[in-house]
């Protein structure tokens, strides 16, 4: 099995602990990524749902577990549904007055059908979330809070 990931760096202009928030509290989430029930707990099984596609096999539930958290530095969880047994990993650093944010969603197969055909969908979907998604909605909760 060979396996790829999809990934993400970038510089935002706000502290980890704000990043963090982002990645973290509940409603946060549901305005940049999806409806969901995540609580930021070792452990802590939970779900996202979104759009079922019958033709890929997916009901449009992603079942998770939080399998690593220290905040506000690093954040992963399963990530499964529709075929795919993947893991979502975030890591802050603070760079300057800002933070510097890692993503990576890993463990798809390149040598399997449906984990070539969800890395190329989640890739480009993935990458508009974090152009546009999570920045519009991170510059919206920042400027509220000011």
């Amino acid at each position: 099995m060979t396996t790829v990931a999809i990934t993400h760096e970038t510089v935002l202009p706000y502290p980890p602990e704000r990043v963090w928030s982002m990645l973290t509290e509940r409603a946060a989430i549901e305005r940049w990524l999806m409806p969901n029930d995540f609580e930021p707990r070792l452990g802590h099984r939970f779900t996202f749902t979104t759009n079922p596609i019958p033709a890929a096999n997916f009901d449009g539930i992603i079942r998770c577990e939080v399998v690593e958290i220290d905040p506000p530095r690093r954040l992963a969880y399963t990530w499964s549904g529709g075929g795919l047994d993947t893991r979502v990993t975030y890591r802050l650093e603070p760079e300057g007055d800002g933070t510097h944010l890692d993503f990576e969603h890993s463990g798809f197969d390149r040598d399997n059908p449906v984990h070539r055909m969800a890395h190329h969908g989640m890739g480009a979907g993935w990458k508009d979330c974090w152009e546009r998604n999570f920045r519009l909605r991170m510059d919206e909760m920042v400027g509220a809070s000011r």
